[in-house]
């Protein structure tokens, strides 16, 4: 039978159990899934066809049934097709039932308890529980009207009646819904209005958006939920499926388990295994939150173990580095370690490996092995003898044969689907010395050998990654089981990936090293190093990061802005306001004497009560503001101060234009004078920040502000074919000869401040006793919020 034949026969059995064609056709293209949903159907005696709902869930246990518990899917089937079990729910219940207990013995009783086999929930029962939901949700629901989440009511219901018919609980709830609020109104139509923009010039002492968030889920309050306990670790982690039709279920043998539990206490353990070969960056923040949350949370421990395999790439500048920022991120390591530590280990597992078989040592160029996995061809030297193997491999280590002239590599599956199960390197020769193990080693790990031997070594529960190495459990797995040592349970989730940015440490090191940017720590880069020094708190970052959550959604760019509205939501808290004036436009007051000097009261928080949350500031007859706060031409919708117009300066009086110096030109505007209120009996719409002389012919403070924009235009450089040229030219303004107000003088490096009207700043490293630097943290616009998460 040909290939397209067998297809479309196959296509026709699976619309037979009522498949619609789209998932049918979806199916035949999955190879894994056709198998499993054949043989499921065989299993189930429905080859001739069967009801749509009976098919969807036979397709449910083709493409979820635990694969530790297969002995038991012929028992489950029967349930199925006999309508004991007919709902999503119930058979969801059944799969959680079967992971529990593995291969072990099923106890029936139990079984059909667990699935609700046999319940009835009757229409009574089921409309009198949606009338108790909707009677305690009575006034959230006549609140939010039609855009009530349907879904949460349903989830509730769930909890209380979990087999009753989902079809007959929507169409209740949609029925009881039209019942209380009636027939939709165009007001129930109509989108959430947006917020006006910010006028300029006005001043809103809160200036970051508040917004009434749902309430969490469990999994938000608790996002580790989702991993399994460490004595759960004797089920099937992955099925490596080989080209000879032959499958390898990995997973612990009880021996194994026991073992490994006896000397971890039953613990959790993970590790946050960087690479020392550059300052780590936004994505890495998220690994930590995963992997040293996880441990904290479960009262576990997790190692920080460096994955220094690359003597070549690596710097102990590295390793200092990612140390001291893994402290600033407010994790404690349980050890740090290093897989160098175990080079020897490594070593010996290596040689083991060639003795059962599993290895053998290659001649081949890296361009010979690049051709021959393309075209999954066999080595020539991959059944060369073991003794062979071993002699060689020793010569390897003791520095015997030229670098690039021999590989050790595992022989695993030539002609497998999973590229990462072509015979992939475990060692190779570098006569380069090691940062952390000196020149005691001439051949070192791959990372595919490595991380998964150490993690077995290390005792790790949990060994958590990104997506991108899911395509390597295969090989994770099957290396542990060649060797015989314990497994871990792996979990890959989803990278961070933030807009306008690049994250790759590739591009980071190019625009470092070609001073595109002003070294790892420039505070335009993602670079933790970068944010820090841009004056982001570890706090608002592990914040942002709990919220994106531990999902495995790939592909997906998170706004720049999502991460902004967390900084602010901090720094409003912890950063005391202030006023500096960044292009400063003098301001002659006519009417005040020279040389007289009043202090008056500030406020370094919005609602400032107490004496010590207040500061001081001068106020003399030449002030300062900014050169965008004045126009030559008024208009209605400006509240900016212009010619006859007044505007209130921020904690002092109003003061009224009076007369504009211009210069020879006629067009620049040198100075203003102006007449100020003392009364304050004026009411000006317009609200203006301002630094005064602190003292007769004396500048105010000058102070250098850096003001940062984005890196890169578009929000996914790293896709553009010349990424370099949509760097932003902008990203970096520098201001050298701003005004501020007295009271920062003594700022340190790292305090932040509100500028009012400006944003947030940090005072940067670059400052010296003469002039304080301040880096812009983000600015006072909060779109994130604005426009709701």
């Amino acid at each position: 039978m040909g290939k397209d034949e067998s297809s479309e026969k196959t296509l026709e059995l699976f619309l037979k159990i009522g498949l619609d064609e789209r998932t049918a056709q979806n199916t035949v293209a999955n190879k894994k899934v056709t198998s499993n949903l054949t043989a499921v159907i065989t299993e189930a005696g429905v080859s001739d066809g069967c009801s749509r709902t009976t098919g969807n869930l036979l397709y449910m246990v083709a493409t979820k049934f635990p694969a530790n518990a297969l002995v038991h899917r012929p028992t489950l089937l029967q349930y199925i097709v006999s309508s004991k079990i007919k709902t999503p729910a119930q058979l969801d219940a059944a799969f959680s039932f079967f992971l529990g207990i593995g291969p072990g013995n099923l106890k029936l009783d139990e079984f059909e308890e667990a699935c609700g086999v046999g319940i009835e929930v009757s229409a009574e029962e089921t409309e009198r529980t949606v009338n108790e939901i909707f009677e305690e949700k009575r006034k959230t629901i006549l609140e939010q009207r039609y855009r009530t989440n349907v879904g949460d009511l349903f989830s509730l219901f769930r909890k209380r009646q979990p087999w009753a018919d989902p079809k007959i609980v929507k169409n209740l709830i949609d029925a009881k819904l039209q019942e209380l609020l009636g027939e939709r109104t165009e007001a129930d139509n109509e989108k959430p209005s947006k917020k006006k923009k910010e006028r300029i010039a006005k001043v809103e002492d809160k200036t970051v958006a508040e917004i009434a968030p749902a309430p969490p889920s469990e999994e938000d309050l608790n996002p580790f939920l989702i991993f399994p306990q460490p004595e759960e670790n004797f089920k099937v982690h992955t099925e490596v499926f080989f080209s000879d039709g032959s499958v390898l279920r990995c997973s612990n043998t009880r021996e194994l388990l026991d073992k490994h539990l006896k000397t971890t206490g039953g613990k959790v353990f993970t590790r946050f295994p960087p690479e020392p070969n550059g300052y780590l960056h936004i994505g890495h923040a998220k690994a930590m939150f995963v992997d040293f949350g996880l441990a904290k949370e479960r009262g576990g421990h997790c190692y920080l173990r460096f994955d220094d395999t690359n003597p070549e790439a690596e710097k102990k500048e590295y390793i200092d580095h990612i140390e001291e920022i893994v402290q600033w991120m407010g994790w404690e390591p349980f050890k740090i370690t290093y897989t160098s530590d175990y080079f020897q280990d490594l070593y010996e597992f290596a040689v083991d490996l060639i003795q059962r078989g599993h290895a053998y040592v290659d001649h081949q160029s890296p361009e010979e092995i690049k051709e021959y996995r393309e075209k999954k061809m066999n080595s020539p030297w991959r059944d060369r003898p073991i003794e062979e193997s071993l002699k060689l491999f020793e010569e390897m280590r003791r520095g015997m044969i030229e670098e690039g002239k021999a590989t050790l590599r595992m022989k695993q599956d030539m002609q497998c689907d999973n590229f990462n199960m072509y015979d992939l390197i475990a060692y190779r020769i570098k006569f380069t010395p090691h940062p952390h193990s000196g020149d005691k080693w001439c051949i070192y790990p791959s990372y595919d050998y490595a991380h998964c031997i150490v993690d077995s070594i290390e005792n790790v529960t949990h060994s958590l990654c990104t997506l991108e190495f899911e395509t390597r459990r295969a090989s994770y797995y099957w290396l542990l089981h060649a060797l015989g040592i314990y497994q871990p349970y792996v979990w890959e989730y989803s990278r961070l990936n933030v807009t306008n940015t690049v994250m790759s440490k590739r591009k980071l090191n190019f625009l470092v090293t070609n001073n595109y940017v002003d070294g790892w720590d420039d505070p335009r880069l993602m670079t933790l190093a970068g944010l820090r020094r841009r004056g982001v708190t570890s706090t608002s970052i592990n914040t942002f990061v709990r919220g994106i959550g531990i999902t495995r959604s790939d592909g997906s760019l998170i706004r720049l802005d999502r991460l902004e509205y967390h900084i602010r939501e901090e720094l409003n808290k912890i950063a005391p306001r202030t006023m500096v004036v960044l292009r400063p436009l003098k301001v002659v007051i006519t009417n005040l004497e020279s040389g007289n000097t009043m202090d008056l009261d500030a406020k370094k928080w919005p609602d400032a009560q107490t004496e010590d949350a207040t500061y001081k500031v001068p106020f003399s007859n030449i002030i300062y503001i900014e050169h965008t706060d004045f126009r030559m031409k008024d208009s209605k919708d400006y509240y900016g101060l212009a010619p006859g117009k007044s505007v209130l300066l921020r904690y002092a009086f109003p003061i009224k234009c009076t007369n504009v110096v211009l210069a020879e030109n006629k067009e620049t505007v040198l100075e203003i004078h102006a007449e100020y209120d003392p009364s304050k009996s004026t009411k000006p719409k317009g609200v203006l920040h301002w630094v005064a002389e602190p003292s007769p012919g004396s500048d105010p403070l000058k102070v250098e502000v850096r003001l940062f924009e984005k890196l890169f235009n578009s929000e996914n450089p790293a896709e553009l074919d010349d990424w370099l040229a949509d760097l932003n030219q902008e990203s970096k303004v520098v201001v050298p000869d701003a005004y501020a107000l007295p009271s920062v003088k003594g700022a340190a490096v790292g305090d932040s401040y509100q500028f009012e009207r400006l944003g947030y700043f940090v005072v940067d490293k670059d400052s010296t006793p003469e002039k304080l630097v301040f880096n812009r943290t983000v600015t006072l616009r909060d779109s994130y919020g604005k426009s709701g998460r």
